[in-house]
């Protein structure tokens, strides 16, 4: 799919976790439809329209903003998928700014606080999926880690086209 696409804003995983998570799913997450590698959805289709006006937001945003703390908390049940759930008031607060700077852009399931998570499984039934929430949380403890940037993506019917990576930058 060539052309305008939705936007879509992640939260950017430190680079142990993110190669962990991102295991997890090519090994959990149905091959066929494992298109993307492990992320984080802040917004999820923001009018493509606007790219210019994100891109300078989110580049700002992050040049005035630290590190965001967060702790990988435990395990989700997504009914028919798995995810690793993430706790993170300090990226609830910086979603909570953008969400007001990209008011009127925002459809519906943008317009709520994200349940920050990184989705390991989806599309399988509830038992295969129970069967991973089980293993997983036998092993997974809490985990404390930086969110390290922002990114924003092109929407492309499956797999995404990277458009920009806006890293914190300001000193703690």
């Amino acid at each position: 799919m060539t052309g305008p696409a939705p936007l879509v804003i992640t939260a950017e995983l430190p680079p142990d976790l993110f190669s962990w998570a991102n295991q997890l799913r090519v090994d959990h997450y149905p091959v066929e439809r494992n298109w993307l590698k492990a992320h984080v959805t802040l917004f999820h289709a923001l009018p493509p329209g606007a790219e210019g006006e994100v891109s300078q937001a989110l580049a700002r945003m992050a040049r005035d903003t630290a590190p965001l703390p967060a702790v990988l908390a435990g395990i989700m049940s997504l009914g028919k998928g798995t995810a690793l759930r993430i706790d993170s008031p300090a990226m609830i607060a910086l979603w909570d700014e953008l969400a007001e700077r990209f008011h009127g852009l925002l459809t519906p399931q943008d317009q709520h606080p994200p349940r920050l998570h990184i989705t390991v499984q989806n599309k399988v039934t509830p038992q295969e999926a129970s069967r991973l929430q089980a293993d997983l949380a036998a092993r997974i403890e809490p985990r404390a880690f930086a969110f390290s940037g922002l990114g924003l993506h092109a929407y492309r019917g499956g797999p995404w086209e990277r458009l920009g990576r806006y890293a914190f930058r300001k000193a703690r």
